[in-house]
């Protein structure tokens, strides 16, 4: 803001209302832009991450990335993140292309992720709607819950077709982890430390993700991912909570990786 401020020759403060009003437009399109992938998107995302990384009926990938800020004047204590900084807690899920399908923006850096995706809508949603493994998985680290719809690697595998699963869920899952590399690589501001009240931070942070969606959209250049065949897989069997959340990834691990 400072260096706008100079460059234009207008006051700090008139930078930050400009910037804050420029947000907030943007943020309000969010359900626009950053929106849960219908029934045919789910068949292209499944095929685009099998090609990239050799897992089968991926919808979306899930990770969390601090958003650095300056201390709160107020709930200070809350903000501090395991790595001792002070941050938002961005949850994201992303597709094949690294775009935005879902992003939660509203934590303090000492919450943890297991407990943004319990708190989430998508979490709800998903606990209603997925029926069967074909409906489409999520993947996301150790951090998070083994459920039906959402698969975590094997802390210690203990046979080969585990650590074949172990290294399909690495590679497939690297792609929310290349999202985040391209959206704070694109907004600098991310990866910064924000001086700004947290409520303002949040809004900053869904306009960034708003604008990154635009770019991929408007095929503004990013790196490339890799290319080879899908196959197609089939179970009929309901399951719920993180108990059979594991008897599915035994029986992906077993069926597919064996």
């Amino acid at each position: 803001m400072q260096v706008i401020g100079d460059t234009v020759g207008i006051d700090k403060s008139t930078v930050s209302r400009c910037v804050n009003k420029v947000s907030k437009a943007l943020a309000s399109k969010s359900d626009q832009y950053i929106k849960w992938p219908s029934e045919q998107r789910k068949r292209d995302i499944k095929q685009g991450f099998y090609d990239n990384g050799g897992f089968l009926g991926v919808i979306g990938c899930i990770d969390g990335t601090h958003v650095r800020i300056a201390a709160p004047s107020s709930d200070e204590p809350s903000f501090v993140n395991r790595k001792g900084f002070h941050s938002i807690n961005v949850q994201a899920i992303c597709d094949n292309e690294g775009k935005f399908t879902n992003i939660v923006a509203r934590w303090p850096g000492s919450v943890h992720d297991s407990h943004i995706m319990r708190c989430s809508q998508i979490s709800g949603h998903l606990e209603q709607a997925h029926k069967c493994v074909e409906d489409g998985l999520i993947l996301g680290d150790s951090g998070y819950a083994c459920r039906s719809f959402l698969m975590t690697p094997y802390i210690r595998p203990t046979e080969p077709y585990r650590e074949r699963f172990n290294t399909a869920h690495t590679r497939t899952r690297c792609c929310i982890e290349r999202t985040f590399g391209w959206w704070k690589k694109r907004f600098y501001c991310l990866h910064a430390e924000l001086r700004l009240q947290p409520e303002k931070v949040c809004t900053l942070i869904m306009a960034c993700a708003v604008l990154h969606n635009l770019a991929i959209e408007m095929r503004e250049p990013m790196e490339d991912p890799d290319d080879e065949v899908q196959m197609f897989w089939n179970i009929n069997k309901d399951f719920q909570g993180p108990d059979e959340g594991r008897v599915v990834r035994d029986h992906i691990a077993r069926t597919f990786f064996a």
